[in-house]
């Protein structure tokens, strides 16, 4: 006995999205996504000192989340001294607008 389906059966995609993967994996913490918005909006670098009075984390917490927000390529670290200064890094947020597109694409249109 076979099963009717009222739809075909989509075709798995087969193309590699784990750039992608990274990306949204640093975008799915409140925290990040706080910390990105705040680099955002920021005109100069900031200080991980003053992002850890803003947020209600400390200091190695907020680091931990840079860290992955730098391996995502989406902000840019200095270290001067004891302190680490991060900035929003270039093309940030067009690449995560591309990686949205590239995940979308594959589906079928409405």
């Amino acid at each position: 006995m076979s099963i009717q389906r009222c739809a075909p059966e989509p075709a798995l995609y087969e193309g590699d999205l784990s750039a992608e993967c990274a990306l949204f994996h640093a975008l799915a913490d409140p925290a990040r996504l706080r910390i990105l918005a705040t680099l955002a909006r920021s005109s100069s670098e900031v200080c991980v000192c003053d992002l850890s009075a803003g947020f209600d984390l400390n200091q190695s917490t907020i680091s931990h989340h840079l860290k992955i927000l730098k391996d995502a390529a989406l902000v840019i670290g200095e270290r001067r001294g004891t302190w680490g200064f991060y900035r929003l890094a270039p093309g940030a947020r067009e690449r995560t607008e591309s990686a949205i597109e590239r995940t979308f694409s594959v589906a079928v249109p409405a």
